[in-house]
């Protein structure tokens, strides 16, 4: 029996997608495999290398298992390669038996309150791709508040406070851009209030995270004892679940400490419920209007009707991501997902009013799920996907022209820059050695144009 061939293409080369490579390459089959990782970004890494917060080092390291992945060499990478421009859904049919995808959500999930759209309200997902060094987001950032609002009581919100709060040369040891570590350094920030509408115990952040802001250099953390007392619910939550213990161990400890004597303040409100982000006369962001809340006894919480209000200049909504719809392929624009099954993609005609399967395209990661689960939950999504392509032999595409360089040649007609393997380790090596001239462990190059030509060793001194 002569062995099949799989030649397959994954759209986002971040830990959804490489996952993905690495468990298809290492899974029980019985035909080879050939894979493709495309990403419209000359770098690879996704979201780990432009959204976690470059103080975090604990967290990059999952880019040494990624770059392990990667290393080995029976995965071709194709940066700086966008999809629905560079290479489409019909160019994929004739060069693939099929392709994952796997994009991420990168936008900003929306804040439905009067004002969100002054000027001076952001999304948290700008500001992290801005401090993040992503090619394509402005090189300044306005940073011009004294006061400042957090709307959002998870993982991102502590990230882009604690960012704001920091210190500039405190994040000099990162890998902080140039540019990044100059605006922050003129911030005039004084107050950083984060503001969650439930209680302490049912925070979404997690311990690390929490106790991260208690070592800021100069900055006081300012808790309000009107938030701990606490109900059954609550008390049960800490004594039955050891990550909540954890955090209310850390917040209590933090109404313990003097404060008064830092230049910058970091508050946490919680009982807050959004209700406006209030305009100063002149289009701008002036306050933030809440809703005090209390726990409804159940785990949840209920509007006391106490309406107080914050006076601010910025405000960041930090409550999630949404996914961003792709050229040609169904999406859920309640969700912000690609509609599917288990990992394969369903379709549904408007006019005829059929729904199937779209034979040979798959999903995986945010965009199959949304933005949520950490990075163990993405590693057992990308399995049940993959054992659903493996399975699904008989529904892959059949193209016409499926040798590898075929996909090359494409690229190269239409003039594509795009950057490989290669590619990235010069990137990789040139920010390593920006780095050390300075004493530092990498300076991200931002420039895309700069990165595509350092990868492909056409820079010019």
């Amino acid at each position: 029996m002569t062995r099949s061939k799989l030649r397959l293409a994954i759209v986002g080369a971040g830990p959804a997608g490489i996952y993905a490579a690495d468990i298809l390459l290492k899974s029980e089959r019985n035909f080879d495999v050939s894979i493709d990782l495309f990403d419209h970004l000359p770098a690879p890494y996704g979201l780990v290398r432009y959204g976690v917060a470059p103080d975090h080092p604990r967290i990059k390291g999952i880019i040494t298992a990624l770059r392990d992945v990667l290393d080995r060499g029976d995965i071709r990478i194709f940066g700086n390669v966008r999809f629905g421009e560079d290479i489409t859904l019909e160019d994929l049919k004739r060069h693939y038996n099929a392709v994952i995808f796997a994009t991420g959500a990168v936008q900003d999930a929306s804040l439905r309150i009067p004002g969100i759209e002054l000027e001076g309200s952001y999304g948290a997902a700008d500001f992290v791709s801005w401090y993040d060094g992503h090619p394509d987001y402005p090189r300044e950032w306005p940073l011009e508040a004294q006061s400042v609002a957090v709307i959002g009581n998870g993982n991102v919100a502590l990230d882009v406070s604690r960012i704001l709060a920091k210190h500039a040369d405190d994040l000099l040891p990162t890998e902080i851009p140039a540019n990044v570590y100059e605006g922050l350094k003129s911030s005039p920030v004084t107050d950083v209030h984060v503001f969650g509408r439930r209680g302490p115990t049912s925070v979404k952040f997690t311990p690390l995270e929490l106790r991260e802001l208690g070592e800021l250099n100069d900055v006081d953390m300012i808790v309000y004892d009107e938030d701990f007392d606490y109900d059954d619910a609550a008390r049960a939550a800490v004594a039955g679940n050891k990550q909540v213990f954890v955090i209310d161990k850390v917040l209590n400890q933090w109404r313990q400490r003097e404060t008064g004597q830092a230049s910058r303040r970091l508050h946490l409100h919680f009982f807050a419920k959004p209700l406006e982000v209030v305009d100063d006369g002149t289009g701008r962001v002036g306050a933030f209007r809440y809703e005090r809340t209390k726990s409804d006894g159940e785990g949840g919480v209920v509007g006391t009707g106490e309406i107080r209000e914050v006076p601010v200049q910025a405000v960041y909504r930090a409550i999630g991501y949404f996914g961003s719809e792709l050229p040609g392929i169904p999406f859920d624009h309640d969700y912000g997902v690609i509609p599917n099954h288990e990992g394969q993609v369903l379709r549904h005609d408007a006019e005829t009013g059929e729904s199937g399967r779209m034979y040979g395209v798959y999903a995986t990661g945010w965009i199959k799920r949304g933005p949520v689960g950490l990075i163990g939950h993405t590693k057992s999504d990308a399995m049940e996907t993959i054992r659903h392509l493996i399975n699904d032999v008989g529904n892959w595409w059949s193209p016409a022209s499926p040798d590898e360089q075929s996909v090359v040649d494409l690229l190269d007609e239409r003039g594509v820059r795009y950057t490989d393997l290669a590619g990235w380790h010069r990137l990789d090596q040139h920010e390593l050695a920006l780095g050390a001239a300075e004493g530092r462990t990498r300076i991200k190059v931002v420039p895309r144009d700069e990165m595509v030509d350092i990868s492909l060793g056409q820079l010019t001194a």
